[in-house]
């Protein structure tokens, strides 16, 4: 063991053309520290909200629906802005999410949703990609900030109460499930699509739950999905 150490303090020791192999080890370390927090520091400047509507798309199209919902504008002064919602905290999701995004940039060079009419013809697909991902991660993004172990059901709704101390507690049921629309409006969705457990998509668990317990008749669903 000690020749192991002695051998390897003459290889760190022994000089290269112009400094030793410790100097330039160490040199490497500090290096990649400037370089990692560069990195991170990039990283975040990519998550504010200046940088997100810095393209006329964004700031044209989803941002002015996100200033008319709860979750820019409420009554304790706490926004949600883009990253909250569309990037997950975590560091190693956080830089999946990141790589996923990529594809934007590359819809921006071309100029995919540069007019509103072109935002509108791909606002379907665009929310069912997102949904279809929120789904996958049981909705990520949504526990950034709220925790269901936090949550009072006292204070809910009797149909966000009975929705979260069941399908949510359960798994069966995910944020995105019942919350499509909670931050920008929604597609056209015709033809209707199915979804889990036989009902329509956009209504989803709320409405099997309602039927289920028979405060809201079938024809009232229905009639809502048809308007």
């Amino acid at each position: 063991m000690k020749r192991f150490f002695i051998r390897y303090w003459r290889i760190l020791s022994r000089p290269s053309v112009h400094f030793s192999l410790g100097f330039l080890t160490l040199g490497g370390f500090i290096a990649g520290i400037i370089f990692w927090g560069g990195f991170n520091t990039a990283m975040e400047a990519t998550n504010t909200e200046q940088f997100c509507v810095s393209c006329h798309e964004m700031e044209r199209n989803p941002m002015q629906e996100l200033k008319t919902t709860i979750h820019y504008t409420n009554r304790s002064g706490v926004r949600a802005t883009c990253s909250d919602c569309h990037v997950p905290h975590g560091w190693t999701h956080k830089v999946a999410r990141k790589m996923e995004a990529s594809k934007e940039v590359w819809g921006w060079v071309f100029g995919t949703i540069r007019t509103e009419e072109q935002f509108e013809a791909k606002r379907r697909e665009l929310a069912e990609r997102e949904w279809a991902r929120l789904k996958a991660n049981d909705s990520l993004e949504c526990r950034n900030c709220h925790e269901f172990d936090s949550m009072d059901f006292t204070l809910q709704s009797t149909r966000a109460a009975r929705a979260h101390s069941t399908n949510l507690a359960s798994g069966d049921a995910t944020c995105i499930d019942c919350h499509k629309g909670i931050a920008h409006e929604l597609p056209d969705m015709s033809p209707r699509i199915g979804a889990a457990m036989g009902t329509p998509d956009i209504v989803s668990w709320a409405a099997h739950l309602e039927l289920e317990s028979g405060s809201v008749g079938a024809s009232s669903i229905e009639k809502a999905l048809a308007e």
